[in-house]
């Protein structure tokens, strides 16, 4: 199995990424220019400030050669991972529901929280349990995720919430303490913690591991 991990302008979680990817299969950097992903199985797409986050972030990131075979990949049922700004990448793309916004504090974020498995089906989440409680760090400055309240009501009715922040550990003011969310189909997942900090016990946690060990998974069943 092999992970393609985008690199764009202003990337610096690629290279985390790509490291956690190597920790459980093959990986290899696709640059945002390529018109090809070549022979991955599974699409990271990382933190990072792409573009340096001018306009909305992610709005830029999106229009990328490689983003639009990221689109055909995902279409096919690929398995595709955004982190942090690559959550804002595929908002940005409607690979997923939802926008993100500026913190409530408007500030820059960096600490470890909890975060809770709510759906431990999808194509990231499988080597988890429901309820797990997960220790990531998070580190942002635009990581609220929003949505207006008829597709909010949309998102929670059909399950497509996949992590929450554990209980008072909701860091920027999501709503519903929402971390993460899913496509309908499942192959496709964002959320704004990185999991890629969290694969080694030098950090105080390899609960992040768990996401892309998911991924290995769900591929050797298919």
């Amino acid at each position: 199995m092999k992970f393609g991990v985008l690199r764009f302008p202003g990337s610096c979680d690629e290279v985390d990424a790509l490291l956690a990817c190597r920790r459980v299969a093959d990986a290899e950097i696709i640059w945002h220019g390529d018109d090809d992903l070549g022979d991955v199985d599974a699409v990271v797409v990382p933190g990072g400030f792409s573009y340096g986050d001018y306009l909305r972030v992610g709005s830029i990131a999106r229009f990328a050669p490689a983003m639009e075979r990221v689109l055909e990949f995902a279409a096919a049922g690929g398995p595709v991972l955004g982190i942090c700004n690559g959550f804002q990448v595929l908002c940005e793309a409607g690979l997923l529901p939802g926008a993100l916004l500026p913190n409530e504090g408007l500030r820059f974020l960096c600490r470890q929280v909890g975060v809770e498995v709510v759906d431990a089906e999808t194509a990231w989440s499988g080597a988890s349990r429901t309820g797990d409680v997960l220790s990531i760090p998070v580190k942002h400055t635009t990581g609220r995720w929003f949505a207006p309240p008829d597709l909010l009501d949309e998102v929670e009715s059909n399950g497509q919430v996949v992590f929450r922040y554990a209980s008072g550990e909701n860091p920027n003011g999501s709503l519903n303490d929402i971390a993460g969310v899913r496509n309908e189909r499942g192959n496709v997942v964002g959320l704004m913690p990185h999991p890629e900090h969290a694969v080694d016990p030098l950090t105080g946690s390899t609960d992040g591991l768990r996401l892309f060990e998911s991924a290995v998974r769900a591929l050797a069943v298919t």
